[in-house]
C-alpha cells in the first residue's frame, strides 16, 4: 500500500505531468511535420529531381532494376534507400528547427519579465538614533573647536 501511495505521489507531480502532455503534444506535432516534408516539401524536390516520389530513390544492391519501386525492390533483395533516408533527416531538421524557435520564445518572453527591484529595508529605529546622536556629538565638537579659536 505504501508503495501505491508513492507511485501516486510522483505520478502527480507537475514535472511528470508536464513531461507527458509534452510527449504527447510532440508526437502529434510529429505527424504535422512529417505531413509538411511529404506532402507540401518532398513532391517538389521530387519533380525537380526527375519527377519521381523521392522516398522512392534507391541504389541497388543485388542487381534490381531501377526503375522498380522502393518496395519491389526490398522484395527483390537489399537496397540502399536513400531517398527514404533525406526525406526523414528533412523532416528532422524541420522539427528540430522549429522546437528552437519555440525555446528561443519561451526563454526570450521569460527574460523579458524583470523582477520588481525589492524596496529598501526600513532602517531599525535604534540605527537611526544612533546615527542622530553621532551628528550631534560632531556637530558639538566642531562648536567647540570653533569656540577654542
Amino acid at each position: 500500500m505504501a508503495m501505491m501511495q508513492e507511485f501516486k505521489e510522483f505520478a502527480m507531480k507537475g514535472n511528470v505531468v508536464d513531461l507527458a502532455v509534452g510527449v504527447i503534444i510532440g508526437g502529434a506535432f510529429g505527424k504535422i511535420v512529417d505531413s509538411l516534408v511529404q506532402d507540401v516539401i518532398m513532391p517538389p524536390i521530387g519533380r525537380i529531381f526527375g519527377g519521381l516520389d523521392f522516398a522512392n530513390y534507391y541504389l541497388p544492391l543485388n542487381g534490381q532494376a531501377t526503375t522498380m519501386t522502393l518496395v519491389e525492390a526490398k522484395k527483390a533483395g537489399a537496397v540502399l534507400a536513400y531517398g527514404n533516408f533525406i526525406t526523414i533527416l528533412l523532416n528532422f531538421v524541420i522539427l528540430a528547427f522549429i522546437i528552437f524557435q519555440m525555446v528561443r520564445l519561451m526563454n526570450k518572453a521569460r527574460r523579458s519579465e524583470p523582477a520588481a527591484p525589492a524596496p529598501a529595508p526600513a532602517t531599525p529605529e535604534d540605527i537611526v538614533l544612533l546615527r542622530e546622536i553621532r551628528d550631534s556629538l560632531q556637530q558639538n565638537a566642531r562648536n567647540s573647536n570653533n569656540l577654542a579659536k
